[in-house]
């Protein structure tokens, strides 16, 4: 009888019940919050290739007893390795990748081996579109810090407003770790969100005139740009804001394993079975940090609102140039592709692409849009770069 007692108070109803209110409850939220987010991710199709790992990690730290994963060993920004291996869980070891900073980079590697650097490179003008998308970081930062987020944290919700996971998520786990979870489920939400997100300011900043304005075909890219521009790119960024080294660095290499031609092996490595494993990796260990103490508090309800914002004023600045140099070309460019800056690559350019040819079906602004969205992941890079070196 007494190992029967022994086994009850071993399992996870027992642990639940016994934990006290408001404990219990706390957990059955996040358990709760953990299957909404399958609920997005499989029937609703929410960025499912991440926003479901990341909400089944969730699911499995916040169950009682599981001990997969150990916030105590990863407190103050440092890793406790005296014992490490004596007490982490599976999730502790996966989410080391995330700490180190490496899944991210892991990921701008598969990006860059999937993007075609051809639109940019053709219209070089496309790059200060990306650049003008990412105001939205900053002035989500200056939000952040107006309601009372330290630099660092602050410094993370900015770069929801870069529509870039990886990078969010590279940030955070530097600056505020312990945000991690509910900065990279705002992130990827609203990554979700975009094209239901951007329609109404794209429309809102732009007159039917200048939506239906029909841009020039781009010029051949030769493969010789398309193998020199990763190469320059490193150099120069890596110069200028060595912190974000890491992040353009991968994104490049992947690109050049894509156009240099000599090593197919590779780049498909990178494009299918290594971006594959490593989502799933970072998915469930960013996930696995999204505890009851971490996210159930005021400062989430911040973190979404100011994420939204981010979204917003970038769509708004990418537009906003897209309007200054239709007026200085004499309407030779879409202010509708300027909204393509932030960096979720492709979807904001198809947002773009829909949006203008809603206004005139013959209009094909997929292409011309690629170059702001690719110049958005360059810039977001760079942006987190100039963070880290700021505030880590």
């Amino acid at each position: 009888m007494g190992s029967v007692l022994d086994f009850l108070k071993e399992s996870g109803f027992y642990r639940l019940f016994s934990s006290g209110f408001p404990e219990w409850l706390k957990t059955v939220a996040m358990i709760a919050l953990a299957c909404v987010l399958l609920y997005l991710a499989i029937v609703k199709k929410f960025e499912p290739m991440l926003l479901l790992p990341i909400a089944f990690g969730m699911l499995l730290s916040n169950l009682p007893g599981a001990g997969m994963y150990h916030p105590e060993l990863f407190q103050g920004g440092h890793v406790a390795w005296a014992g490490f291996s004596e007490s982490a869980g599976l999730i502790d070891y996966l989410y080391l990748g995330v700490k180190l900073g490496i899944y991210p980079c892991l990921i701008f590697l598969g990006v860059g081996a999937m993007t075609d650097f051809g639109p940019l490179i053709a219209n070089p003008i496309s790059l200060l579109l990306g650049a003008a998308a990412q105001v939205g970081i900053f002035v989500a930062f200056l939000g952040a810090k107006a309601i009372g987020f330290a630099d660092g944290v602050a410094a993370s919700i900015g770069i929801i407003g870069g529509a870039d996971g990886p990078t969010a998520i590279f940030v955070t786990s530097k600056l505020a770790p312990e945000y991690l979870g509910s900065i990279a489920i705002a992130a990827y939400s609203y990554m979700a969100l975009v094209p239901l997100i951007q329609p109404p300011v794209m429309k809102l900043l732009t007159t039917k005139k200048e939506r239906k304005i029909v841009m020039s075909q781009l010029r051949p890219v030769s493969k010789t740009e398309k193998i020199v521009f990763p190469i320059v790119v490193t150099i120069f960024t890596s110069l200028l804001v060595p912190s974000a080294a890491s992040l353009v660095g991968m994104l490049m290499l992947g690109n050049l394993l894509r156009e240099s031609g000599v090593v197919d092996r590779l780049s498909k490595t990178a494009q299918n079975e290594l971006m594959n494993i490593v989502t799933v990796f970072l998915g469930v260990s960013v996930g696995a940090t999204a505890t009851a103490a971490n996210f159930l508090r005021l400062d989430t309800l911040g973190i979404f609102a100011m994420g939204i914002a981010a979204f917003i004023f970038g769509t708004a600045g990418g537009v906003l140039l897209g309007k200054l140099m239709c007026l200085v070309t004499k309407g030779r460019i879409n202010p509708l592709i300027g909204s393509a800056g932030v960096s979720a690559v492709p979807m904001a350019a198809r947002v773009s692409q829909v949006v203008g040819q809603k206004e005139n079906p013959s209009n094909f602004l997929l292409m011309h849009a690629m170059g702001p969205n690719v110049a958005g992941v360059i810039g977001s890079a760079i942006a987190a770069g100039v963070f880290l070196a700021l505030f880590n």
